[in-house]
């Protein structure tokens, strides 16, 4: 009896140990190195031992981590909303499964051309616990010592290198990448396209401050090392604020992630990226917790573009007690694609294009998939269908064939959309304040709710766009709730539209009357503190309540002698239906 007892025990212990190695197996380590040292390649090696090990855990000693883009996976890749390209990316997840990266409050420093995360073909991943900057910013910035009609003197800090060849302002990094033709060292370059003056003491957009675009060619004049004068048409801003030169592109996100499901993004903060914080495009169930897109100490930009931005997604989106601020563009940008069609082949085929470069190589009518066809003056749905084939000729052409016939009214110039899964949106207690642009642009037709969140933009605070001739996002939202939330002096500055709350969607004037593009929107139980007396500026909609809002007049903002001409009303809404306004 006494010999099946310590048999039984043994067992057990054997199974216990193996249940522990098992668990320590489960988790890789990486260990900060030495100083200015490139972690890139203990990162891929430490992803490899965990598809190896299949790894549950991958998790940093804390630290300050460098990132080179020598070492890193490279891939071409196309991503909505952001430019094609070849990148090279550290924490490639493609095909993972299973996995998560605790950074343990590490700081992960990048320098040049090197994208932090992919994340492809990837399921159940948590990303948590550390922070993401640049060495050298994609953007730049300089301070403003002297303005002249059409000039100004610029003063630049070492963190932003330059040289002026031939009147032309170059923006450099200090790695060298080779040699030019002359035989001169050849620095990484950092081209711009877009100047925006902040406000130094808000730290924000300057209020009506000039959008200059296409300004990469202005003449440019260096008075002394660290001072250009720049030249360009109707240019002027305040001594004292600060000039941002924007990125002219977006090459460079911080998360990019395609045909993905189940991730989570937790206490991040992404002080800088060369495009978007979080892309996610063709992917379901995406949560942000704790996710941070705010400035460096000593810099007025955080991002070169959105904060957000989640095409053709489906499931869950959920953000929450995130803070998006200082980016150059809007918190979030939730919607479809459209394709338009460009020849009729037969009754049941078409040829479609991708219009927008920024779109090309963005697969979505794949076999069995539902989509409607949608007239572009007005956005109307008059036909459904479903994907037979899909035949993708190369990144912009398609030839689409259908289960069934499509009707008669099918004309060249009318565009195609997913009409599948949208997902519900749920946006709470987060923080938008400080950008260039607009907060959230929301165009998903799944369950919306925005609330107990706090707003400060430098234009709209919430948009519902879309349009079928420019941009070609899919929108139109079937079920949206605004409310508990504080709109503190949004759109202060009157730009890209007059409401605090808008729609934008690019429907023809002459058909308004006939498209309820966006439906049923409750605005309840918020507060308005309002320098732009517009509220709402809406068009084509159906079912809009605004109840038990509260407002409040502010002097924080001048509105300029040409704002006041025009006597904003609160309510601006023409060609609508079904709208309650109960001030």
């Amino acid at each position: 009896m006494k010999t099946r007892n310590l048999q039984i025990i043994l067992i057990i212990l054997v199974l216990l140990t193996a249940g522990i190695s098992k668990n320590v197996a489960q988790t890789v380590y990486v260990k900060q190195g030495d100083a200015g040292e490139d972690a890139t390649l203990k990162v891929i090696d430490a992803l490899n031992e965990c598809k190896e090990k299949k790894a549950t855990r991958l998790v940093f000693e804390k630290g300050n981590y460098l990132f080179l883009p020598d070492f890193a996976s490279e891939k071409y890749i196309f991503t909505s909303n952001n430019d094609e390209g070849l990148k090279r990316f550290v924490f490639n997840l493609s095909g993972i499964s299973n996995l998560e990266i605790d950074g343990q409050n590490s700081s992960f420093m990048f320098d040049g051309y090197i994208c932090p995360f992919l994340m492809e073909n990837s399921n159940q991943i948590s990303i948590k616990n550390f922070s993401i900057d640049y060495k050298r910013t994609f953007h730049s910035e300089g301070k403003i010592i002297a303005a002249y009609q059409d000039s100004l003197d610029i003063e630049f800090s070492p963190a932003f290198p330059y040289s002026v060849n031939n009147n032309k302002l170059m923006f450099t990094g200090d790695q060298i990448i080779g040699k030019d033709n002359a035989g001169e060292p050849k620095r990484v370059i950092y081209p711009f396209w877009h100047l925006l003056e902040f406000d130094a003491a808000k730290r924000e957009p300057a209020p009506y401050a000039h959008d200059y675009l296409n300004v990469q060619n202005m003449l440019v004049k260096e008075l002394k090392p660290g001072v250009v004068r720049i030249f360009f048409p109707r240019l002027n801003g305040t001594v004292g604020n600060t000039m941002v030169f924007n990125y002219s592109d977006r090459a460079v996100p911080a998360f990019t992630v395609t045909d993905s499901e189940n991730l989570n993004f937790t206490n991040l903060t992404i002080y800088h990226a060369g495009g978007m914080g979080v892309i996610a495009q063709r992917s379901k169930n995406i949560l942000l917790d704790k996710v941070n897109v705010v400035a460096a100490p000593g810099r007025m930009l955080s991002l070169a573009a959105d904060a957000t931005h989640f095409v053709n997604c489906s499931g869950n989106i959920t953000m929450q007690n995130c803070r998006f601020e200082s980016q150059m563009d809007d918190a979030t940008n939730i919607h479809g694609i459209y394709v338009k069609i460009v020849k009729l082949i037969t009754p049941s085929e078409v040829l479609v294009k991708l219009i927008h470069y920024q779109q090309f190589g963005f697969d979505f009518l794949t076999p069995n998939a539902k989509v409607e066809i949608t007239e572009a003056q007005s956005l109307n749905v008059y036909e459904e269908n479903i994907v037979a084939k899909s035949v993708r000729l190369n990144k912009e052409y398609s030839k689409v064939t259908f289960t069934k016939p499509i009707s008669d009214k099918v004309k060249l110039g009318d565009v195609i959309a997913a009409s599948g899964e949208y997902p519900d949106v749920l946006i709470n207690n987060c923080v938008m304040q400080k950008n260039r642009a607009r907060g959230f642009l929301l165009g998903s037709r799944g369950k919306i709710v925005v609330e107990n969140s706090y707003f400060h933009t430098h234009c709209a605070s919430i948009v519902l766009e879309g349009d079928g001739r420019f941009w070609f996002e899919q929108s139109g939202v079937r079920d949206l709730t605004i409310r508990n939330n504080t709109f503190d002096n949004c759109n202060y500055s009157l730009m890209l539209g007059l409401g605090v709350i808008m729609v934008g969607s690019g429907i023809e004037e002459n058909r308004k009357e006939d498209s309820r593009y966006n439906r049923n929107i409750r605005i309840e139980n918020n507060t308005f503190k309002l320098a732009n007396p517009c509220i709402l500026k809406m068009y084509s909609v159906d079912n809009l309540i605004y109840r038990n809002n509260k407002t409040e007049n502010s002097d924080d903002y001048k509105m300029s002698e040409w704002w006041q001409k025009m006597e904003l009303k609160p309510f601006i809404i023409s060609n609508s239906s079904n709208v309650k306004i109960e001030e």
